[in-house]
């Protein structure tokens, strides 16, 4: 007889091996049926019939195996409705029957690494195609990719559940009525499609690393889940420099992360945290995922770049030791690659501290004019930390203040009010 503990630990091993396993299911049935919308659908069905099997049944040898081949089936009943797809029936079942020869009842036959892997690679680029919306992009990577579900991406991005559940059912019928290829891109399409891919996790991560609104500074799941779909995708194409670049990127972000929160939960800035509780293995993984790219030639990129900046600040094993100048000559290139006014105040920052801060206040009052800045809340913080190492604290608590009133983050406003409290104490 099952108990309800028994049903509860079959549930918990389902959400494990469902979140570890889904993407790999999904792409595996995507390649075979040709649509993502389906292919997740078939997906479910071996995880519904998983809840109401594996509790009585116990959980199989091979659990992932176990839903995919399930799956499979799923696909043979749903083609056979249709007289249309017959032509595909005789190709699933064969497929399906070469399988399961010499298989064992504990379905431990599972498909080759190689079509995993290429199944797998066709569904990030699907999932990301330039085609859908940045935001569409971001869900339907999460929700296909990660293995989450439609709560946890709303939570993770303060958005209506309802309003993500649309999101992805249209990024569904977009990719099916373009009737976007299930494919690796060929190489003259391939830079901007992977530019969009390395797109989606850098904006996941960053939306999890410094949270744009809500009572939460950072949402660690996000920078996790980006973290995780970056480490495939190197895995997937270790032959491109910025694959990894970003992949170093995350992982020497992520290791700062234990620090990056005081005992109240507000955000303590980079140069006041602990560094003994940056995460060393992190930091390893990045500076080898940083030599891979360089080891492969070429020019540094976007993702290169951030990643050589972000491991200028892993070598320095306090604030005072941080070589500001590299620091300074890598924004300096990246302006260059990028232009944009967000990368022109953060090489402020380096030149203030390089040189003086006279001459990145320079810089900063150079970008006040522009449009893109206008809202941004980054740039008074950053003028008001400057004008408080040069002694103007009236000035300085102004731009604090002005700063808490474009933030939507909570914590990182009470930092920010704060800031504003102590200049005009010292006025």
């Amino acid at each position: 007889m099952t108990t309800d503990r028994d049903t509860a630990a079959a549930h918990r091993a389902i959400e494990a091996v469902w979140r570890l396993e889904s993407a790999r299911i999904i792409a595996g049935l995507a390649g075979m049926v040709r649509d993502v919308g389906l292919a997740e659908e078939l997906a479910q069905d071996a995880l519904v019939a998983a809840l109401e099997q594996w509790p009585a049944e116990g959980i199989p040898a091979n659990p992932g195996a176990w839903l995919m081949l399930t799956a499979k089936h799923r696909a043979i009943d749903r083609i056979r409705r249709s007289e249309r797809l017959g032509r595909k029936l005789s190709l699933l079942a064969r497929e399906l029957e070469t399988g399961r020869q010499g298989a064992p009842a504990e379905f431990d036959a599972v498909p080759g690494e190689e079509t995993i892997d290429d199944d797998l690679l066709r569904l990030m680029f699907i999932s990301c195609h330039p085609v859908l919306s940045t935001e569409a992009r971001i869900a339907l990577t999460l929700r296909l990719l990660g293995g989450l579900t439609t709560e946890e991406i709303a939570r993770g991005f303060l958005a209506a559940e309802p309003a993500i559940a649309k999101r992805i059912v249209r990024a569904k019928r977009t990719l099916a009525s373009q009737q976007v290829p299930f494919e690796v891109p060929p190489p003259a399409e391939r830079p901007a499609r992977l530019a969009s891919v390395l797109e989606v996790l850098y904006l996941v991560f960053n939306e999890g690393y410094s949270a744009m609104a809500g009572d939460d500074w950072m949402r660690p799941a996000l920078c996790r889940e980006a973290l995780r779909l970056g480490r495939v995708l190197a895995e997937l194409m270790p032959a491109e420099p910025e694959v990894h670049g970003l992949a170093a990127l995350m992982e020497i972000q992520a290791s700062r992360i234990p620090a990056r929160l005081s005992p109240a939960g507000l955000p303590v800035p980079l140069p006041e945290q602990n560094r003994g509780r940056w995460d060393q293995l992190l930091i390893r993984r990045g500076f080898t995922a940083l030599l891979r790219a360089d080891r492969l030639g070429g020019p540094p990129g976007f993702y290169v770049l951030q990643a050589a900046i972000a491991a200028c600040h892993a070598r320095a094993q306090t604030a005072a030791e941080t070589d500001w100048e590299r620091i300074a000559l890598l924004y300096q290139a990246l302006a260059a690659l990028a232009p944009s006014p967000v990368v022109e105040l953060n090489r402020a920052v380096a030149v203030a501290m390089a040189d003086s801060p006279e001459r990145g206040l320079q810089i900063i009052d150079g970008l006040a004019a522009e449009a893109v800045l206008a809202g941004y809340h980054h740039l008074p913080s950053v003028r008001g930390d400057l004008l408080t190492r040069l002694g103007r604290y009236a000035e300085a608590a102004g731009e604090f203040r002005r700063a808490a009133s474009l933030t939507k983050n909570i914590p990182e406003r009470t930092v920010l009010l704060q800031r504003a409290a102590e200049c005009s104490a010292r006025t």
